[in-house]
């Protein structure tokens, strides 16, 4: 019996990424799931854009539209990364997106409609991602203000963001325009009927109110399941009168939407433009209006010893004793503070990771030297981990802790692990083991002792790849040059830093002071 294998499976494209199956494929092109070889096999979408896109104009303009998309994706989290993009061998586009694990919103919205918590929060990011993008990308010296054409459930993906929690982001920012400006027929069209503004099936230049329309029966759906019109039959001229001359249904009262949401919603559905609000920000102070905010401050964290049971009361030499040898063991950060740096290192401004000896073991720590004033400023702020594996030309592992406040702005503190070495696999080991770290400050003028500790915690998913990517340099035998591995990921977090400092900024206000990446 024959089986029919996908002939991109396994495929190696432009040196870099390594194909795996297939996981979407649409009138826009298809998806696969593939490895970023060059990144120590970090998982990554590719987009092949459909063969119709071919011809010999094209190439200018997607390098544009796929450039101006990863620009965007820069800016704003609830857009869908953009990473990378080229034309491989055949002459087909690609560009490579990040890998999001999640549910598309029209999986969501399928069966029941959403709670107004949820919806306003999943309102908001959408709102956000459009904004961005409305407010346009600087391009050549241009500012290049990108319109969707495309919204609907199905291009809004919800993911679990271990820092803030549920998150919707945006996909094919651009892909639309790229497809209709390259479409051989005058009378061509590209769209979502359902969705589709009336001026869109007109045919007549869009600008950012379109994607409100759109918007706007996305809301509704999300609000009830349904559609806010519905053409007579499903023709292009059937949606065409539709979103013409059809007035909305109301919403039914059983669902308690609150009036000034239906009215924004009615709103975003106006057939003329001008009667529609004239930005998504406007959109957003309604909704923040509306939105009832969760009072969030974070309480100190009390330790509770468990009660005695009264049927097995200690004696008092028993409970003494306990008392005694509590005294006497101190606290992970007590023995961090009575640290000093070591003689080996230079008083200067760096970054190093070593053990310290505990009661519990070895405990991985980074030891920083700052300015005294530097230290101080960076002890009310937010701390953020990451980490960026590359297994060729050489292991190395580049562990990213940040320390930002709105005040003194970010504090990068990037330590390099060669995990060739049995230090580096150890210390990749012990993080994983302990899902947390300690940072241990010293200042510049007082380097005989650790002035500040606090500690970072890491996501258990980084926990599971430090210790992946161990084993990986354990059993790593290229020949390549740490310098020459280092130069890489320095480059990598220089890309990088714009896109955690958003990510940062957009939660600094409403979650704890410990992310990790």
């Amino acid at each position: 019996m024959s089986i029919n294998r996908d002939p991109n499976y396994g495929r190696l494209l432009a040196n870099r990424y390594q194909l795996a199956e297939l996981v979407g494929e649409g009138a826009m092109g298809r998806v696969y799931r593939a490895k970023d070889t060059v990144l120590g096999g970090v998982t990554v979408a590719i987009k092949f854009l459909s063969h119709a896109l071919l011809n010999k104009n094209m190439r200018d303009r997607f390098e544009r539209e796929a450039t101006i998309s990863a620009l965007l994706g820069e800016k704003s989290i609830h857009v869908v990364r953009v990473k990378d993009y080229g034309i491989d061998e055949n002459k087909i586009s690609f560009y490579v997106m990040e890998y999001l694990s999640g549910e598309s919103l029209n999986d969501v919205v399928a069966h029941q409609p959403l709670a107004l918590s949820r919806f306003f929060t999943l309102a908001r990011h959408i709102c956000l991602g459009l904004e961005s993008a409305h407010q346009g990308i600087s391009f050549n010296g241009d500012l290049c203000k990108i319109i969707h054409r495309d919204i609907k459930p199905s291009n809004i993906i919800i993911v679990q963001d271990p820092t803030v929690g549920e998150v919707a982001k945006i996909l094919d920012f651009g892909i639309a325009k790229l497809i209709l400006a390259n479409a051989s027929q005058t009378q061509s069209f590209m769209g979502t009927l359902a969705y589709c503004s009336p001026e869109q099936m007109e045919g007549k230049e869009l600008d950012s109110r379109s994607d409100i329309y759109s918007l706007g029966v996305m809301m509704y759906e999300m609000l009830t399941t349904d559609m806010p019109i519905m053409p007579q039959n499903s023709s292009f001229g059937g949606w065409y009168q539709a979103h013409h001359d059809f007035k909305p249904t109301p919403f039914s009262s059983k669902l308690q939407i609150p009036a000034k949401l239906q009215d924004l919603v009615f709103s975003c559905l106006a057939k003329k433009r001008e009667e529609r609000p004239q930005s998504v920000r406007e959109i957003l102070q309604t909704l923040e209006t509306l939105q009832q905010k969760p009072q969030s401050s974070k309480k100190p964290e009390v330790k509770i010893q468990p009660k005695p049971s009264k049927s097995s009361k200690p004696s008092k030499d028993r409970k003494s004793n306990q008392e005694q040898t509590l005294k006497a063991t101190p606290s992970i950060t007590e023995i961090c503070l009575q640290a000093s740096w070591p003689k080996d290192k230079p008083l200067k401004k760096i970054v190093f990771a070593r053990f310290i000896e505990s009661p519990l073991g070895e405990i991985p720590v980074l030891s920083v030297m700052l300015d005294y004033g530097d230290i101080l400023n960076r002890m009310s702020g937010v701390r953020y981990n990451q980490f960026l594996f590359l297994n060729y030309p050489h292991p190395m592992l580049l562990w990213i802790t940040l320390l930002y406040s709105q005040e003194h702005g970010p504090r990068w503190l990037p330590c390099y692990l060669d995990l060739k070495s049995e230090k580096g696999q150890r210390i990749s080991h012990a993080l994983a083991e302990k899902g947390s770290y300690r940072i241990l400050f010293f200042a510049l003028n007082q380097p005989e002792r650790c002035q500040h500790v606090t500690k970072s915690t890491i996501n258990p998913e980084n926990c599971r790849m430090l210790n992946q990517w161990a084993d990986t340099g354990k059993m790593n035998k290229y020949a390549g040059t740490p310098n020459s591995a280092k130069k890489i990921l320095r480059q990598e977090l220089e890309k990088l830093k714009p896109k955690i400092l958003l990510k940062i900024q957009a939660v600094t206000t409403n979650y704890s002071n410990d992310i990790s990446g």
